[in-house]
């Protein structure tokens, strides 16, 4: 199924981006409290070819991760859809489809710009100055939260209408 600009498509598009009919669908993946259904981190299209990190600075691959969950919910009470790691730090932080985007704020107020992705069977990395995802090393263990944790998470703190809350 071709991509054009995050919209799954099943049907081919003109010249200036037009669908023909009966046009693009959202790409709405299946995520019920408990899933391990994944969204994409806004800003990462599947058209952008992956390049490689083996050598770069701003990773740390030594740095254990700061915990099972985003550190900012945990210590407020909040709950979160994905996580991503720091690859500097290993400080854990909500993605940006969550209510508090604590990952994306932690590049704002540190400057690290590598994450890597905190879900079960994701091994990407992001670069907030290039807006492109990398293949790159493994970190530290754990290279995920625990698989029992579910999405969205943490059990017990996600709201009835999780689903109003996300950007």
């Amino acid at each position: 199924m071709p991509y054009l600009h995050g919209l799954a498509t099943s049907t081919p598009h003109t010249a200036d981006g037009a669908a023909a009919r009966p046009g693009p669908r959202p790409i709405e993946p299946e995520l019920t409290p408990g899933s391990t259904g994944g969204i994409p981190m806004p800003g990462a299209r599947p058209e952008r070819a992956r390049t490689s990190l083996d050598r770069v600075s701003d990773l740390d691959v030594s740095v254990p991760q700061s915990g099972p969950g985003c550190v900012e919910c945990e210590q407020a009470g909040g709950w979160w859809l994905h996580l991503r790691r720091c690859a500097t730090c290993g400080h854990v932080g909500c993605c940006d489809t969550s209510p508090s985007q604590h990952a994306t704020a932690h590049w704002r107020d540190t400057g690290h710009p590598m994450i890597r992705s905190y879900e079960p069977g994701e091994q990407w990395y992001w670069d907030y100055r290039s807006e492109q995802t990398h293949e790159g090393p493994q970190l530290a263990p754990p290279e995920h939260h625990p698989i029992d944790q579910g999405v969205p998470g943490p059990a017990g703190r996600v709201p009835q209408d999780w689903r109003r809350h996300l950007h």
